[in-house]
């Protein structure tokens, strides 16, 4: 069987849209080639591609990978859209592909192309809060992820939650539709030397981390609810400061700029948190997980969430969390964390005094959040979505016999 797989999602985390596509896409070819030596995989890239993680993928051990791209990154720039979708169509059918596997609904296979179509929908937040979101954004779901909810043979969600929000918004039938969760990446679990709540010279010398903090990681747009995240820690700040008269906390904000991101820089100011709140821009890697592991605990009051993949990693990391009541979370996480209502500004700043102060139900979450983490497994993912994969195949009446063995 040949498996294409766009791996174009697999960018510069920085620059690139989707973060968690490309995440997501990265770990689930890295492991469907652990798991599958026999089956035949066609990679497709283009020029922005981080070339360290083209060559994990096809060098002289992997045997069953191919590697196409198309010309150059930026065709779209110079070319008519229908040019472009005529460039890649013709790519797709020389790679001669039983399944094709698209990781997100915002790219788009070309409307002639007649082969089967996997596609994962990881997030629908676009649908339920419009309002939030760039025009551009507004016009991507209703024009791309419309047409991939059509073209495509299987839709693939990462939640139960995303099963009825499939349906809701794009009618997609039932039976179309896999649930497959994705995973943690091992090294989240990995004992270090840190020790959880400390800091040390690294982190108050690369981030200006000098008291204990409360660490937000994500995506700095609408979505996350960052707004109302400040004004409750300028709320915990200023009750404590009234109890005690001091405050030994900062709110550690990291994550790509998204839309609308400049103006909680200025947000900061009004509240008069310059000294109290950092922003550390993207952050990934061993950083990433010694941030989550020495925070006091990770707060993410976000109004949706897909799979709520940060939590869990924090949840791995042995880290605390606060997070919003909503159906994903409550899904994933298992109620191994502290639930707030979202909207509840009162509340979300309650809920940060009392796991600031409370050792005991830190510890009570440490234990449940990190036994629900080891059940979320980028090996699992994969098996099951190479399940999806033959089973396509099998019920395609076009398939060959020779691919019987599959």
């Amino acid at each position: 069987m040949r498996i294409g797989i766009d791996a174009r999602m697999i960018l510069s985390p920085k620059k690139s849209s989707e973060i968690g596509v490309g995440h997501y896409t990265y770990q689930l070819i890295r492991h469907l080639l652990e798991i599958d030596k026999r089956n035949k995989y066609v990679l497709f890239f283009d020029s922005k591609v981080r070339r360290k993680d083209v060559k994990k993928f096809s060098n002289k051990k992997i045997k069953n990978v191919e590697i196409r791209y198309f010309p150059w990154s930026d065709y779209k720039k110079y070319l008519p859209g229908f040019y472009s979708k005529l460039m890649e169509l013709s790519i797709l059918q020389k790679a001669k592909l039983d399944v094709l596997h698209v990781t997100s609904p915002d790219i788009r296979v070309p409307f002639s192309y007649r082969g089967k179509i996997i596609c994962t929908f990881q997030n629908l937040s676009v649908y339920q809060w419009p309002d939030l979101f760039s025009r551009v954004d507004r016009l991507k779901a209703k024009y791309n992820r419309r047409f991939m909810a059509k073209k495509s043979n299987v839709a693939i969600v990462v939640s139960e939650t995303g099963v009825s929000e499939l349906k809701k918004h794009l009618k997609i039938n039932g039976k179309k539709i896999q649930v497959i969760q994705n995973g943690i990446d091992e090294r989240f679990f990995e004992k270090g030397k840190e020790l959880p709540g400390t800091i040390d010279k690294y982190l108050a010398r690369k981030y200006r981390i000098k008291k204990d903090y409360i660490l937000f990681t994500g995506t700095i747009d609408p979505i996350k609810n960052i707004t109302r995240l400040l004004e409750a820690f300028s709320e915990f700040k200023n009750q404590l400061i009234k109890q005690n008269n001091f405050f030994k906390y900062q709110l550690v904000i990291s994550g790509k700029k998204g839309w609308l991101a400049d103006k909680y820089r200025q947000f900061v100011k009004d509240l008069e948190l310059e000294r109290d709140v950092i922003f550390l821009g993207y952050v990934d890697g061993e950083s990433l997980k010694k941030l989550l592991n020495r925070a006091q605990f990770f707060v993410m009051p976000s109004l949706y969430e897909s799979s709520g993949m940060t939590v869990l990693e924090a949840m791995a990391c042995k880290t605390p969390c606060l997070v919003s009541e909503i159906d994903s979370l409550k899904e994933v996480t298992k109620g191994a964390v502290e639930f707030v209502n979202p909207f509840d500004i009162r509340g979300l700043s309650l809920k940060m005094a009392s796991l600031s102060e409370n050792k005991k139900k830190k510890a009570d979450l440490v234990k449940k959040g990190y036994r629900v983490a080891k059940r979320y497994s980028w090996k699992k993912c994969a098996k099951e979505t190479l399940k999806v994969y033959k089973k396509l195949h099998k019920n395609d009446k076009g398939g060959k016999k020779k691919n019987k063995k599959d």
